[in-house]
């Protein structure tokens, strides 16, 4: 009776593959694919209770279908060839958050969503060996369902116990996948529930690599199973920890350019497009409830757009993402726009300094209990990915933090080499920091490397750096506190010249449809920029002359063009936009790369913290040190350097700060107070 039952499922599931699925089991067949894909849906409109049954119990279904497979008469070259039935588009009502699968889903076909934070290694797994019973010469199949390797108890021909000898294993590709809840999923503080997801046979083949790396949001349909917790002693433990037995595994992005815009909303952004005072619009819509920065404001709108990547031929990419740093006072609503900015894209990730890590933000390496092995766990950098990450309290990172941000900044990619790990995982995302100055308030005279405690070479990657400080003015702070006890009035008051969700579809219209060039005018008013302020420093008489533009800037140029020319949605980037782009920048350079001594723009005030006349002021107390030796000897008095340093121009006070400094570099040391020697 129940032969007649499989019997008669069998020949119904081959009936619905020749209806539904016959051509692409040719398809798959002939590419020597192992995979068949079918959809839920076409299931449930041929028979709703084999619909039911595959929901219920689907290992034994599938295992139908596979039998309803081989009895289709395939080539001969292909009879070998197993063929895995992966389902997918499972009814709502089979959706299951992580944090809500119960032991009443053991068994039964679900689909979950989560983004990969774990990736391991593929590593091959035994499912069945064979044995032979030395006795009676007769083969033993013992099928492998868990961790430890299963051998036969007793023959079951000649009942004979003992150990058996191992003939043959089938071996099977396996990896091991940390699924997590997708942080728009959580509310309130809810925190992250997790879940082990397994990956076997074709699911893991080398050409969909792309799909399991970590960052990645996946829709996965499986079957929750169950496996038994070991305790310390060796022993089992009562205690089962739940995993997912993957069918089916598909990759869903979240970024601007995936975001679905009808026809209606379309019209809407292109009219909003052509609005005059577009730019004054989307400043206005940005942190709404923050008075002022306009600037700031307008700079944060354009690094949402972003300007064009482009990939040279020779393979390598010119990121089109900018990065923009904030440091100054606090209170002036840093961490507000951070925030404000995270909410808005739809890809976007809020961290705080105080608590990241290296590997928290970029990728790191981490011991995997299951495989035994080690596994890819990825960052926040990764994690945003065609995103932006907003970190606030930079400063508060530690120095190793720090240095790991360096070649994902650039060339927005994280390389691993650990364990037995080497990956590549991308990181094209834009950055968007926030720093307070070390000691309280920002201070103009000084580099502001020095104020954050952040090595040069890092704060030389962002596009633009603005300092806010918090000076008192009675006309504006009347205007702030205005606006601040209308907003506890009523909150409503700030609202955005554009609506939120509208603003998020503008930007990703613009992203899917705008990849704008630069013009003649254009490039002509940014190469005019770029000479005059580098010839100007060309024509100066000193030795050392300063910097005060460098391709890094020049770089940025290009991007904020671009980005002010998306905004537009014009596929041009015109001389108005060129000329914005400059603005914004040179109003950055003005802020913190001028050199308070000579009015004039040094960019390695910010990519080095000392400027071009600190860097002669050296080189002349230098040449004093070799001149002084010469007539001395070895041993040079500190008083004769700085008397000699005076007459060059130099100021007394700046003259013993150098010699300090020249200390603690190692190019100097004290024998004796008041004595300095040359090492």
């Amino acid at each position: 009776m129940v032969k007649d039952i499989e019997k008669n499922l069998t020949d119904r599931l081959r009936v619905f593959i020749e209806q539904y699925y016959y051509k692409d089991l040719m398809k798959i067949v002939k590419r020597g694919k192992e995979s068949l894909e079918i959809d839920f849906g076409d299931i449930a409109k041929f028979d709703i209770d084999i619909a039911d049954a595959l929901l219920l119990d689907p290992q034994k279904i599938i295992e139908y279908f596979e039998a309803a497979i081989k009895e289709f008469d395939l080539p001969k070259e292909y009879d070998s060839l197993k063929i895995n039935v992966r389902i997918f588009s499972l009814p709502k009502n089979q959706y299951v958050r992580i944090r809500d699968i119960r032991s009443k889903h053991l068994g039964k076909l679900v689909h979950i969503d989560g983004l990969i934070r774990q990736a391991s290694t593929v590593r091959p797994k035994v499912t069945r060996a064979y044995f032979l019973c030395p006795a009676c010469n007769q083969t033993i199949i013992k099928e492998q369902t868990e961790n430890k390797f299963q051998e036969p108890a007793k023959c079951p021909s000649c009942g004979k116990k003992g150990r058996f000898n191992l003939q043959e294993k089938r071996l099977v590709d396996m990896q091991r996948l940390l699924v997590e809840e997708t942080p728009e999923s959580l509310t309130g503080g809810e925190q992250s529930s997790r879940i082990a997801a397994f990956l076997s046979a074709d699911l893991l083949d080398p050409n969909d690599a792309h799909k399991r790396d970590p960052g990645n949001k996946v829709i996965i349909t499986g079957i929750i199973r169950e496996v038994q917790l070991p305790l310390a002693t060796g022993g089992k433990s009562t205690k089962y920890d739940l995993l997912v037995d993957v069918n089916h595994l598909d990759t869903v992005e979240e970024e601007f350019g995936d975001i679905e815009i009808s026809p209606e909303e379309e019209t809407t952004i292109k009219e909003l497009a052509k609005h005059p005072k577009i730019y004054s619009k989307l400043t206005k819509s940005v942190a709404p409830s923050i008075m002022g920065h306009d600037e700031i404001k307008l700079a944060l709108a354009m690094q949402l757009f972003g300007g064009a990547a482009k990939e040279r031929a020779d393979g390598t990419r010119m990121r089109g993402d900018m990065h923009i740093f904030l440091v100054g006072d606090p209170g002036a609503g840093k961490s507000e726009m951070l925030k404000y900015i995270s909410n808005l894209a739809p890809k976007a990730r809020y961290i705080s300094g105080k608590g990241v890590s290296g590997a928290g933000i970029t990728a790191s390496v981490v011991k995997d209990e299951f495989m035994k092995g080690w596994a890819l766990e990825a960052g926040a950098l990764v994690l945003a990915n065609k995103g932006i990450i907003c970190l606030d309290e930079m400063d508060k990172m530690g120095a190793e933090d720090r240095s790991a941000m360096h070649e994902a900044m650039e060339q927005q990619k994280i390389t691993i080499a650990k364990a037995n790990i080497q990956a590549t995982l991308r990181a094209e995302t834009s950055v968007l920091a926030a720093a307070n100055p070390k000691f309280g308030r920002f201070d103009p005279y000084s580099p502001i490397g020095q104020q954050i405690d952040l090595p040069a070479t890092l704060i030389n990657r962002f596009d633009l750096i603005f300092p806010i400080r918090d000076i008192p003015n009675v006309e504006q702070d009347t205007k702030i506190a205005k606006h601040v006890l209308e907003l506890q009035r009523d909150i409503e008051s700030a609202k955005p010249d554009i609506e939120r969700d509208l603003f998020r579809k503008y930007i990703a219209y613009a992203k899917q449809h705008c990849f704008p060039k630069l013009s003649d005018a254009a490039q002509e008013a940014i190469l005019k920029f770029y000479i005059d302020l580098r010839g100007a420093a060309a024509r100066e008489e000193s030795e050392v002359k300063p910097i005060p533009i460098s391709a890094r800037q020049l770089q940025a140029l290009v991007r904020l063009a671009e980005s002010s020319a998306r905004i537009r949605l014009s596929s041009t980037v015109t001389k108005k936009d060129a000329q914005r782009a400059i603005d914004l920048l040179q109003s950055c350079m003005k802020a913190v790369g001028t050199d308070p001594e000579t009015g004039k723009f040094d960019i390695d005030r910010i990519s080095t913290g000392i400027t071009a006349t600190q860097r002669s002021r050296i080189h002349i107390v230098k040449s004093i040190i070799d001149k002084l030796e010469t007539k001395l000897g070895k041993v040079v008095p500190i008083t004769d350097i700085t008397k000699d340093a005076i007459s060059e121009g130099i100021p007394e006070a700046k003259a013993e700060e150098i010699i300090q400094n020249l200390i603690k570099t190692g190019d100097l040391f004290s024998p004796k107070y008041g004595l300095v020697q040359k090492i």
